[in-house]
């Protein structure tokens, strides 16, 4: 069973412009697959964990579940320590557009800001290995 969180306790929040970004997004999958963003962190790129956000038919056994702006947000056990605090928003400007993640947990990122390091004595998971992020950076 997930733990369902209320806003003010929730894992990860969303700002209402990433909100809306992606609820345009989910409206565009076929019925039933994106019914839950899922917020997640995984071994890789250059400093260490990435994100990773994608679309989920639903919340699974140990998730952390919240619905924040109309959006339902869900998080893996294991991700939710690495995460807890962090915001996600989406930035549209001429020189770039995308989600921007502020982490408190992170005492790092790389520059293309896809991937971070989080404190002395954190460790990886097992079987993970540090490698580039494949943007340039």
């Amino acid at each position: 069973m997930a733990t369902i969180e209320t806003s003010e306790s929730a894992v990860v929040t969303l700002t209402e412009r990433a909100a809306d970004k992606i609820k345009s997004l989910m409206s565009q999958e076929p019925a039933g697959e994106a019914e839950v963003l899922r917020v997640a962190i995984q071994g890789g790129g250059c400093s260490g964990f990435e994100y990773a956000l994608g679309f989920d038919r639903g919340a699974t056994e140990g998730d952390h579940e919240t619905q924040l702006h109309g959006v339902k947000l869900v998080v893996d056990p294991f991700s939710a320590p690495y995460l807890r605090g962090a915001t996600i928003d989406y930035l549209e400007t001429i020189q770039e557009s995308g989600f921007k993640i502020e982490n408190p947990n992170a005492v790092s990122s790389c520059g293309c800001g896809y991937s971070f390091q989080v404190a002395e004595g954190e460790e990886l998971p097992e079987g993970t290995q540090v490698g580039g992020c494949g943007s340039g950076c």
